[in-house]
């Protein structure tokens, strides 16, 4: 990719109004084989419980679902919620796509449920950890990957020895600080709380002590894009996303909805403006030129060292064309 940092794929397994999950986990393989043949490094998917248009609750499933359909894209989690699951659980599960797909699986970690309060405690009941043990869990999971030690009782099988490629990602200071102290890749929830974002990467990268794993700080920021041919086109799309934002703002939650031409009336009908909604995310939405100009603006602030693309766009064959579009334009910026 000559001088452009790599770009990878978040794929939140959106459940489309109209349709359902199994339509979903199609639409992701499939995704993911284009984004496979686009050169994206990366392909990533996130838990999340309880919500109407997410379908990756059982995010190592879908993982291996995705894997097994890929060959050479990497196949992850961004991320799974550590505190809703024990540490050697997530250690087997790991260990098992690792040994399946050997070299091409990522292990993000986060902090958050995930969800809603009730949900994550149906989640965790017979669990005794919570998110204050987030770090203890995170070394206890990371022993659990490593080679085994003399004298060691308790190994994960498959997993022990697997050395899956841990990350912590976060939208806080907090996991900044967590990652840094354990020498870990960062990567920073800035494509929906972006609040954060500079102290954070300033934090991990003053902070950051090598490790095993990695050497220097590794910083991946997340980012919406909705490319297409034109900005009408692209803003056309994006407005699938303001409407979760809207219902979100309401208290309500539903699946990912068909874009609208009346987006600007909706906000107002609302009380709010369609900027309040850019200054809550991280988005660059348009037509090459406009995608270009904004992905280059937002290297240039904050120096990332690889970009995780979320698109979350209706219909699937526009979603497929904004990652081919994106593509197009890391290579004529790479040249």
């Amino acid at each position: 990719m000559g001088g452009m940092i790599p770009l990878s794929v978040l794929d939140l397994a959106p459940i489309l109004e109209g349709g359902d999950a199994s339509q979903s986990f199609r639409n992701s393989l499939d995704l993911a084989r284009n984004a496979e043949r686009l050169g994206y490094l990366r392909y990533w998917l996130a838990e999340h419980h309880n919500m109407p248009g997410i379908a990756s609750a059982a995010t190592s499933v879908v993982i291996g679902h995705v894997a097994a359909g890929t060959s050479t894209i990497r196949v992850g989690s961004g991320g799974i919620m550590l505190p809703n699951h024990a540490p050697l659980a997530i250690a087997e599960q790991f260990g098992t796509l690792e040994a399946l797909f050997p070299g091409r699986i990522d292990l993000g970690l986060g902090r958050a449920p995930g969800t809603d309060q009730l949900t994550a405690h149906a989640l965790r009941r017979t669990l005794v950890g919570d998110v204050d043990r987030f770090p203890q869990d995170v070394v206890e999971l990371m022993g659990y990957l490593a080679p085994a030690q003399p004298g060691q009782r308790l190994y994960a099988v498959p997993g022990v020895g697997a050395q899956v490629p841990i990350w912590i990602l976060g939208s806080s200071t907090y996991g900044a600080q967590l990652a840094a102290m354990l020498g870990l890749p960062y990567g920073f929830a800035s494509h929906f709380a972006p609040g954060e974002m500079r102290n954070a990467i300033a934090i991990y990268r003053q902070r950051f002590q090598p490790s095993a794993q990695l050497d220097k700080p590794y910083v991946m920021l997340g980012i919406n894009v909705v490319a297409a041919d034109t900005d009408a086109e692209a803003a056309y799309h994006f407005t699938s996303l303001q409407q979760g934002f809207l219902n979100r703002n309401r208290g309500v939650r539903t699946a990912l909805l068909p874009p609208v031409d009346d987006i600007d009336a909706r906000f107002a009908a609302a009380g709010l403006r369609p900027e309040m909604h850019l200054s809550q995310t991280t988005a660059v939405v348009g037509g090459p030129d406009t995608v270009r100009q904004g992905l280059e603006t937002f290297i240039e602030a904050h120096k990332p060292d690889e970009l995780m693309v979320a698109a979350q766009i209706y219909d699937h064959a526009a979603r497929v064309r904004s990652y081919e579009v994106l593509a197009g334009v890391r290579d004529s910026m790479a040249a």
